[in-house]
């Protein structure tokens, strides 16, 4: 069986995805419960030259939807917006990009092999095919950005464990 692009990356975005919507109920469950201020969670982060938890989830659309979109145009930059500053602002964010994503047909991702694009910040240029800047930049960057959300609220006493990182896994179905 040949692995298509399509199947390396989507299903992923969707997964992890999802479960950054878990960690943003838990998160707001969380202050609740215990009187943390949502302010305070959503600005914490793990080290001063970290950006924090809030640009993180924003990080993992900016690194799912908003890399097939850099694709799609043959150019990504980072996103220099703010970041939603609020739980309802993070989960409207995810809900979109989830959406978007779980939108993509495999005929259009496969049909991405082989396209010429880069990256760009600023001066700096790197340049790529699509299938290796989703692989081997966008992929890695959604995993590290999702990662970091997920050790910020650890680290602030969320009761989190692996399974809400991982989400919901992709099942062999019976036959």
């Amino acid at each position: 069986m040949t692995l298509s692009l399509y199947a390396a990356i989507v299903p992923n975005y969707v997964q992890i995805l999802g479960a950054v919507a878990g960690l943003l109920d838990k998160a707001e469950a969380h202050c609740a419960d215990t009187g943390t201020d949502p302010g305070d969670l959503l600005a914490a982060k793990l080290a001063d030259d970290m950006l924090p938890f809030g640009y993180q989830v924003k990080s993992c659309a900016a690194h799912s939807i908003g890399a097939i979109e850099g694709v799609r145009a043959g150019v990504f930059s980072p996103d220099m917006s703010p970041w939603p500053t609020t739980f309802e602002g993070l989960r409207a964010a995810v809900k979109s990009a989830l959406a978007e994503v779980e939108a993509l047909t495999p005929d259009e991702v496969n049909g991405f092999v082989g396209h010429d694009m880069r990256f760009e910040m600023g001066e700096f240029r790197m340049p790529f095919t699509a299938e290796e800047f989703l692989l081997s930049f966008s992929q890695p960057n959604f995993y590290f950005h999702a990662t970091t959300a997920y050790d910020i609220l650890r680290w602030k006493g969320v009761k989190l464990g692996k399974r809400d990182f991982m989400g919901r896994p992709r099942l062999k179905m019976p036959a």
